[in-house]
């Protein structure tokens, strides 16, 4: 086996933890949040602790899929075509990512507040 053949294997790897990260992150999250709300316990802010845990899997498998798209482009030759594709699909994958840690977090990443306490969203937009 070259080492083309070892890069794409550890493309698949990736690729392949990359969806078990975000199959087994929802499954447990939900698991974690939706069992214990049912049966009357922890029932306020179940939504909010259930997007951010699904938020999280979702986050951290697509980094682990970015990873395998720019692995596999480093083990072939790619065209200016192959480059254009994976570039859109980086930058759709980043995007995403940014959207979901502003939705976990509740605050842009540059913000931070005086006296060390992280703003949120709501209190960014407060003009007073």
């Amino acid at each position: 086996m070259g080492v083309q053949e070892l890069v794409l294997s550890a493309a698949q790897i990736l690729e392949v933890a990359g969806v078990a990260v975000i199959v087994a992150g929802v499954a447990l999250v939900s698991a974690r949040v939706v069992i214990p709300a049912a049966f009357g316990r922890e029932r306020s802010g179940w939504y909010v602790r259930l997007r951010q845990g699904i938020g999280r899997a979702i986050l951290l498998g697509l980094e682990l899929l970015v990873g395998a798209d720019i692995i596999r482009t480093v083990a072939e030759v790619p065209t200016l075509a192959d480059v254009a594709v994976l570039g859109a699909i980086v930058l759709i994958r980043t995007l995403l990512s940014f959207t979901l840690q502003v939705e976990i977090e509740g605050r842009w990443p540059w913000q931070r507040a005086r006296g060390g306490e992280q703003p949120t969203l709501e209190a960014s937009r407060d003009p007073g």
